[in-house]
């Protein structure tokens, strides 16, 4: 875990209301890390669960058990059992095996099925998981949970990042209020198919399994695949939504629980680009005019991929000629004479050429910004996306190059 704190990070963790049915504990099991608290447990009292994961095809044991129960996952208690320092992938048989143990451990303390223990493990690949030490640590954990707990659950799940994140929100349905609250870890090897993180949110409201899944997915595909910060996509990316019901308020067919479960999302993947590895500046990117939402997607990961924009961005050059590479190499339909680019609201090309009154100058002094958006109109369809990455610093050399010293 960093040590020095992102320069944009919030100024503190956000105040997250209680889900109903929710309880929280962490603890220091010693998986890797020193006098800090490495495993966390949540247990539902009654949940609906949905998720989306890597798709990548060196998953972990953790991931691939994860999507085998989602099967079965509604209604009944249900746990996630999320340790940080070790990934427990591509480790085997072995990691079946912990998947395995921590689950029964777990099942056994809260007398309930396996079945319906979701565990998830983040860190270092292709080492043996020490399992027996989280197992060892489920009795205190069950003993410690709180249904105020859940930032420090956050805290234990962090790896390099440098701030524990969380994101709520509250709304009124016509059946009374529903409440959400999400935690999640991510900071590098962060890019498309569940943006490499692992992510938790609970909600209160009263949804079935078939409608929580497409809410989820819809929502993911909007905020998490729309995020990079060094183009790799992890092999342990979980997702995780459960629903209690607990409110007794009937969420289904509601668009407003839909569009506030993204914004949930959104913050949590917003803050994942914020911190980083090495991050000094957030980028926002949004492309119009393209063939379609797909290509406009494409385009906007291309640019927010290329090394030479994101380092261009870390030294404050104003070098769009980068941002004409990016669109050309993309693979989507461009067309060289309709393209127009802006820094912000500064028009730097239009109509394939430099803008007659661009000013390097004030293109320069919009660079400063800590928080800077990248315009790009195809200018041959209606396609738009948005996507979100930062720059590439020497920070994040130092952070990867030691991260197993």
């Amino acid at each position: 875990m960093g040590t020095k704190v992102s320069p944009l990070a919030p100024a503190r963790f956000p105040d997250l209301p209680v889900i109903g049915g929710v309880r929280f504990a962490s603890a220091a099991a010693g998986v890797r890390y020193k006098g800090r608290t490495d495993v966390m447990l949540a247990v539902i009292d009654d949940a609906v669960v949905a998720g989306a994961f890597t798709r990548s095809s060196t998953r972990s044991a953790p991931v691939r058990d994860c999507q085998d129960k989602l099967e079965y996952a509604e209604g009944g208690q249900a746990a996630f059992l999320i340790n940080s320092g070790n990934s427990n992938a591509f480790t085997g048989r072995l990691g079946e095996e912990a998947v395995d143990g921590i689950c029964n451990a777990v099942a056994h303390a809260l007398q309930m099925p396996a079945s319906r223990v979701f565990t998830s493990s983040t860190g270092v690949i292709g080492e043996p998981l020490p399992w027996q030490r989280i197992a060892d640590a489920v009795p205190a954990l069950r003993d410690a949970l709180d249904p105020h707990g859940i930032e420090a659950a956050a805290r234990a799940i962090m790896t390099t990042d440098t701030f524990p994140k969380g994101a709520g929100a509250e709304i009124e349905l016509p059946e009374g209020r529903v409440r959400i609250a999400g935690i999640a870890k991510g900071s590098g090897m962060i890019a498309p198919d569940m943006a490499t993180m692992l992510v938790y949110v609970f909600t209160d409201a009263r949804i079935g399994h078939e409608e929580l899944q497409a809410v989820t997915a819809a929502a993911c595909n909007r905020t998490f695949n729309r995020i990079t910060v060094d183009s790799d996509t992890s092999t342990s990316d979980t997702l995780l939504v459960a629903a209690t019901g607990a409110s007794g308020v009937d969420a289904s067919g509601q668009a407003a629980f839909a569009q506030a479960l993204e914004a949930v999302f959104h913050n949590l993947a917003l803050q994942v680009v914020r911190d980083g590895e090495g991050a000094q500046k957030l980028l926002e990117i949004q492309v119009t005019g393209a063939m379609n939402e797909a290509e406009a997607h494409k385009i906007g990961m291309a640019i927010a991929n290329s090394p030479l924009v994101k380092t261009a961005v870390a030294g404050e050059d104003a070098n769009w000629g980068r941002i004409v590479m990016a669109v050309g190499k993309s693979g989507a339909h461009a067309d060289r004479d309709r393209l127009s680019i802006r820094f912000g609201d500064i028009v730097v090309a239009r109509d394939g050429f430099r803008a007659p009154d661009y000013s390097e100058e004030d293109a320069s002094a919009y660079m400063k910004r800590q928080e800077l958006i990248i315009g790009v109109d195809l200018g041959i369809g209606s396609g738009a996306a948005t996507v979100w990455t930062c720059d590439l610093t020497h920070g994040y050399i130092d952070i990867n190059a030691d991260y197993r010293s």
